[in-house]
C-alpha cells in the first residue's frame, strides 16, 4: 500500500509532516509514502529525523503550495503544481491507494472533486468530522465539502456514514439521525422535511431528526446534514471548547487555593483535553471520492499526522470504498437514477 503524503500542508509543515511520519514508518513498517513537496525543504527534514533514504519512502517535488487565505478555485486553477494537486494525481493513477494532507479543505475538495472524481453512483462526496459527546464520539457528515445540498446529497451521506461508523464503532446498526430544528418530521426547512422521508426509506437504523444538544448528549452515531450546516455546527462547537478553556484559566487563577485546586486536579484536565483533541483522530475522510483522502485539521501536530496515516490505511484495508459502491447500488441511490420526485418531497 502507498500513501501520498502533502508535505506541505498545514501550519507546522514541512517538520510537523516528516516528524509524524518517523511514527508512521515504525507503527505501520509496510506502508509505503509518497512524499509530496519541496524537495529541498523536505529533505532537510528528512536528515533531521533520520529517515533520509528510508525506500519506503517515495520523493515526488510539487512546485507551490495552496495557502490557507486562497480561493478553492483559484488555488486549483493557478496553481497545477501544488502539493494538494500532486497528491490528488497520484490518486487518479492509482501511483498511491490514498492521500493525506493537512493542508486547504476547499482545494483538497475541489482537486479531488476534479482529477480523481466521486465513486460509481455517487453525485458528491461528503467530509465526515469526528466529535465528542457524552457517551463517546459522533459522526457529522457533511462537514463542509458541500454549502448546498439536495435530498440525495443527504441520503448517500447517510449510507456513507453508516458505513464508515461501523468501521470506526464497530458497530453492525449505528444510528443515524437527520439534524434539523425539532425531533418532528414536520419541524425543520424543505431540504430537511424531503430528506427526511427519505432517509426512513432507507435500510439503515435512521432514529429521525435530532437537534445539536441531542447530538452533544449521545444519543446518536451518525447525524447528516448540508455541508453549510454542518460546517457551522463544527466551528461553532470549535470555538465554544475554546472559549471554555480561557474561562476556565481564568477562574482557576483567580487565587492560590483555586491554584493548588487545579494543580490537584491536573490529571483530569489532561484527560478532558484528551477527549476533545483532533490529535487522535488524525483527520476527515471525504467520503465518495475514488480513492482514499484524509483532511487533517490546519493545525495538525505530528501525532495528527501520524493517526492521520493511520486512518487512510484502514480504510484502504476496510475496503471502504467499495462497500460504498455496493450498497449505494443496493439502495437505488446511484446519481443519474434517483429522482426527487413524489417519493422525495
Amino acid at each position: 500500500m502507498r500513501i501520498a503524503v502533502d508535505a506541505m500542508g498545514g501550519d507546522f509543515a514541512p517538520g510537523a509532516v516528516i516528524e509524524g511520519l518517523v511514527s508512521a514508518l515504525s507503527d505501520f513498517p509496510t506502508y509505503e509514502y509518497a512524499l509530496v513537496g519541496d524537495l529541498e525543504k523536505v529533505g532537510f527534514y528528512l536528515e533531521k529525523y533520520g529517515i533520509a533514504g528510508d525506500p519506503r519512502i517515495h520523493l515526488v517535488n510539487a512546485g507551490s503550495v495552496c495557502e490557507m487565505s486562497e480561493s478553492a478555485t483559484v488555488a486549483l486553477r493557478a496553481k497545477k503544481d501544488s502539493t494538494i494537486t500532486v497528491c490528488a494525481k497520484l490518486l487518479k493513477s492509482k501511483e498511491a491507494d490514498a492521500m493525506v494532507t493537512p493542508g486547504h479543505t476547499g482545494a483538497t475538495v475541489a482537486a479531488t472533486k476534479v482529477l480523481v472524481r466521486t465513486l460509481p453512483g455517487i453525485d458528491r462526496p461528503g467530509l465526515v468530522a469526528s466529535m465528542p459527546n457524552q457517551r463517546s464520539r459522533f459522526l457529522l457528515m457533511d462537514a463542509g465539502a458541500n454549502p448546498d445540498s439536495t435530498v440525495l446529497n443527504l441520503a448517500q451521506f447517510a449510507i456513507m456514514g453508516e458505513l464508515y461508523a461501523q468501521y470506526v464503532f464497530h458497530k453492525e446498526r449505528p444510528t443515524v439521525g437527520l439534524m434539523s430544528v425539532g425531533g418532528e418530521d414536520i419541524k425543520g426547512n424543505d431540504l430537511t422535511k424531503a430528506a427526511f422521508h427519505q432517509l426512513e426509506k432507507l435500510p439503515i437504523n435512521f432514529i429521525g431528526n435530532v437537534e445539536a444538544d441531542t447530538a452533544f448528549e449521545g444519543g446518536v452515531d451518525v447525524v447528516i446534514c448540508d455541508g453549510f450546516v454542518g460546517n457551522v455546527f463544527l466551528k461553532g462547537a470549535e470555538g465554544l471548547a475554546h472559549a471554555m478553556v480561557f474561562w476556565l484559566k481564568q477562574m482557576l487563577t483567580k487565587n492560590a487555593l483555586r491554584v493548588v485546586g487545579a494543580l490537584l486536579a491536573q490529571k483530569a484536565f489532561v484527560e478532558l483535553k484528551a477527549q476533545g483533541s483532533s490529535e487522535v483522530i488524525g483527520g476527515a475522510p471525504l467520503l465518495g471520492v475514488n480513492g482514499i483522502c484524509i483532511i487533517g485539521h490546519g493545525g495538525s501536530t505530528p501525532l495528527a499526522v501520524r493517526n492521520a496515516i493511520r486512518i487512510a490505511g484502514e480504510c484502504v484495508e476496510f475496503g471502504l470504498n467499495d462497500k460504498i459502491v455496493d450498497r449505494i447500488n443496493a439502495c437505488g441511490l446511484v446519481h443519474g437514477v434517483f429522482h426527487e420526485g413524489k417519493d422525495a418531497q
